[in-house]
């Protein structure tokens, strides 16, 4: 198996309502691929698609009912503290629950995390051991 990964889909339980939050709140940008019960967002090299919870739980033969820790985060890597605090401060006048606040973590960086509208929970960080290419995609050690 190819070491990539191209589509992360949220299950949301109201989809007029998430892209509203990623497409006017955060000013994504919505694809054109986008239909009547899907939306897809670029995101560089990854896309993120937005689709029914009741139904992405239907197609993987799941209840949709979960609850509790997913055992998942989506991260948005900051370029620097500052934007982390200011992401952080735009999610929540979208209506984003702030879990935790940005602060210097163990690992040398400075994160905080967010749960969307849906629940599903982001951390926003800036690794200082990290540099990002011309693309704005992160660019590892090998």
């Amino acid at each position: 198996m190819r070491q990539k990964l191209n589509l992360i889909t949220l299950g949301v339980d109201n989809l007029n309502k998430a892209i509203n939050f990623y497409e006017t709140g955060l000013g994504w940008k919505k694809s054109s691929a986008s239909q009547a019960d899907i939306a897809f967002f670029q995101l560089g090299g990854i896309v993120l698609s937005l689709y029914p919870r009741n139904l992405l739980a239907k197609d993987a033969t799941v209840d949709d009912k979960g609850s509790g820790f997913s055992g998942i985060t989506i991260s948005f890597n900051a370029k620097s503290e500052h934007e982390v605090d200011e992401v952080l401060k735009e999610v929540e006048k979208l209506g984003a629950t702030i879990i935790k606040p940005a602060e210097k973590v163990f690992w040398g960086g400075y994160s905080g995390y967010f749960k969307d509208l849906d629940g599903h929970l982001f951390e926003v960080a800036h690794n200082p051991f990290w540099n990002f290419d011309d693309n704005d995609n992160l660019i590892l050690p090998e």
